[in-house]
């Protein structure tokens, strides 16, 4: 299971001070005091805004390629913090909530909101095979896979929501 401590001043440093270690703490908003993984996700819609504007092949590909960076990553910053998937990684919100908010690149403002929360949820309960991966795999791709499938479930729930809607 990943550390769940306060980063250290020479941690924080460390992570600063890498393009792997900017980009896996989302830019600055996982060294937020409290809920990093929440506000990784908030700051992850400023960028998907601007996306939002492409095609959704166009998205699958900033998404992909989003993710393999993310992977190394996350791997480079862990090995900088000493901690395999510290709350400050947050690379991986970013990916996931993109992935939960695919269904709503030409959906109404509340499909953002809606899916912003679903993937919420999902990353934070994990039900199966969701904290199967987190448990399971380690370094890089163990900090991003649990979120991609998050945002799956997402996702798949939200176009439920917007086709019945």
């Amino acid at each position: 299971m990943s550390e769940r401590k306060v980063l250290t001043p020479e941690q924080r440093r460390a992570l600063l001070a890498t393009p792997a270690g900017w980009l896996a703490c989302g830019f600055g908003s996982g060294l937020a005091p409290v809920a990093q993984g929440t506000f990784g996700s908030l700051a992850a819609i400023l960028p998907w805004l601007l996306l939002r504007q492409y095609s959704l092949s166009v998205n699958v590909l900033v998404i992909a390629i989003g993710f393999v960076v993310g992977v190394w990553a996350c791997d480079v910053a862990g090995r900088a913090l000493g901690v395999d998937d510290h709350r400050s990684l947050v690379w991986d919100e970013f990916i996931g909530q993109w992935i939960a908010l695919l269904p709503a690149l030409l959906a109404p403002w509340w499909a953002v909101v809606l899916g912003f929360a679903l993937f919420r949820l999902f990353d934070v309960w994990k039900p199966w095979p969701i904290r199967y991966f987190d448990q399971h795999l380690k370094g890089g791709l163990g900090v991003m896979v649990d979120d991609v499938i998050a945002g799956i479930f997402a996702a798949v729930v939200l176009k439920l929501v917007l086709v019945w809607a």
